[in-house]
């Protein structure tokens, strides 16, 4: 046991990016649970910073305590995840006061809940590159490329064509990216790819300052200065969203290939324990690709709650609603849960429901335009799993009195937009989740 969380003890579970496992984390889980009649498994998201993670652990898991100490059942324990996911350094996290409040555009700043308007500045500062250079040390010379095309004062269409070229050498080299199988030949690069590159950067250049980013003087918005220094703007969203797209492929291949077999070993060693597995932003997508690694016939997975995730909404239906034959990469998957999947999503978040998605797009390829296109390679943490026979609750207090329709073999929505909306000074909506009305839901799943 590592230590414990609000009372209630606490291990980590260490992956690699290939999924697997660091051993003296995951024997300890193994050989350390026995007292245990519940655990429950959270996995961070866009985060690769293991204090960080941990402070996320200690905010959330701590409320869910408090609940379990209130009415307890058991005895429970805890089991926190750490995978190499990219956070970049102007991204706030729950409880954590963003890292540059106003020198740095982006997803730090999103959506009506609690964003004052921000400077956008395209340039990547040390510790971004240090991070981007330490998660993907393959694409070593595209990621130096570009920092230094950000830092250009005045950009003409050779710095962005020059970008475009150095973002398609990194997509190519960082890796697998990730399709949950709306894409109709799931790509080795993110889609956006296919589009013109002033088209990709003016797409994310016109979300940043929908997000409440105010572009620098002279950029041309009002007639006056350069036109492109916006774009560069853009450019430089394009290369998060590009991270975005390996970082959602990484969190498949470590739930696959890494948590899904350690849970088939849980099961083994201890199979009376009941796991509960609860994911945040691509964390989602890890829990979820967990169930596909999940061996034969383990059965000891009894709920699965998925807040703000962070891939396609569409990812658990059979068939697909823009091609009856095919479906999504998880069709099926939530009938390995011997008991409900839960769905927490807001309209507030737009990192999930409008920047990110932007990577996955490409606009040239449908005529219906880009606000249909954003639907279709939207997340599942803006408006729930679109799942044809998926129920819809709203999110109540936290106690007793609120009741939730779970159901095994169907997935529950359930709308959090009234609590989960981002912070003054705080979280923005995709980040904000530490809750005592969230950790509920995670506890009633649990006990449904």
């Amino acid at each position: 046991m590592t230590d414990a969380i609000g009372g209630v003890p606490f291990w980590d579970v260490t992956f690699d990016d290939d999924g697997d496992p660091d051993t003296r984390t995951t024997d300890a889980l193994v050989a350390e649970t026995g007292d245990l009649t519940d655990l429950y498994v959270f996995s961070h998201g866009w985060n690769n910073d293991p204090r960080t993670a941990r402070a996320l652990y200690d905010g959330f898991l701590g409320l869910l305590a408090q609940q379990l100490h209130a009415d307890p059942r058991g005895t429970a324990g805890f089991a926190g995840v750490y995978w190499p996911a990219k956070r970049w350094s102007d991204e706030p996290i729950p409880d954590f006061t963003p890292v540059a409040a106003a020198g740095a555009g982006g997803v730090a700043a999103l959506g009506p809940g609690g964003r004052e308007p921000f400077a956008a500045d395209p340039e990547l500062d040390e510790q971004t590159v240090a991070g981007l250079l330490g998660t993907f040390p393959d694409a070593k010379e595209p990621i130096e490329r570009m920092a230094a095309l950000l830092r250009t004062p005045d950009p003409t269409q050779q710095t962005l064509d020059d970008f475009f070229a150095a973002l398609g050498e990194f997509s190519a080299q960082a890796g697998p990216g990730g399709d949950d199988g709306e894409g109709d030949d799931p790509p080795a690069v993110p889609p956006m790819l296919a589009d013109p590159p002033n088209d990709v950067f003016g797409r994310y250049r016109d979300a940043l300052v929908a997000s409440g980013a105010e572009l620098p003087a002279g950029d041309g918005a009002a007639g006056f200065g350069n036109p492109l220094k916006g774009l560069l703007n853009g450019a430089k969203e394009a290369l998060r969203g590009a991270t975005y797209w390996q970082m959602k492929g990484r969190a498949g291949v470590v739930g696959r290939h890494g948590l899904g077999p350690l849970l088939g070993r849980l099961a083994t060693a201890r199979p009376g324990l009941r796991v509960h597995l609860i994911g945040h932003s691509f964390g989602a997508r890890l829990v979820s690709y967990a169930l596909d690694g999940l061996p034969a016939g383990v059965s000891t997975v009894k709920s699965v709650t998925l807040l703000q995730g962070a891939f396609s909404h569409f990812a658990f239906c059979r068939p697909l609603p823009f091609d009856a034959g095919r479906d999504g990469a998880l069709a099926g998957r939530p009938e390995r849960i011997d008991g409900p999947l839960t769905v927490g999503f807001s309209r507030h978040d737009e990192a999930v429901g409008r920047l990110y998605p932007l990577a996955s797009l490409a606009a040239r390829d449908d005529t219906a335009g880009v606000e249909k296109l954003l639907y279709r390679w939207g997340g599942m943490g803006a408006d729930g799993a679109q799942n044809p026979d998926a129920v819809l609750d709203g999110i109540k207090p936290a106690g007793p009195g609120a009741t939730y329709r779970f159901a095994k073999n169907r997935i529950l929505n359930i709308d959090c937009g009234s609590i989960v909306q981002g912070r003054p000074g705080g979280p923005a909506a995709h980040s904000d989740i530490t809750h005592p009305e969230v950790t509920w839901i995670v506890l009633a799943a649990s006990r449904a």
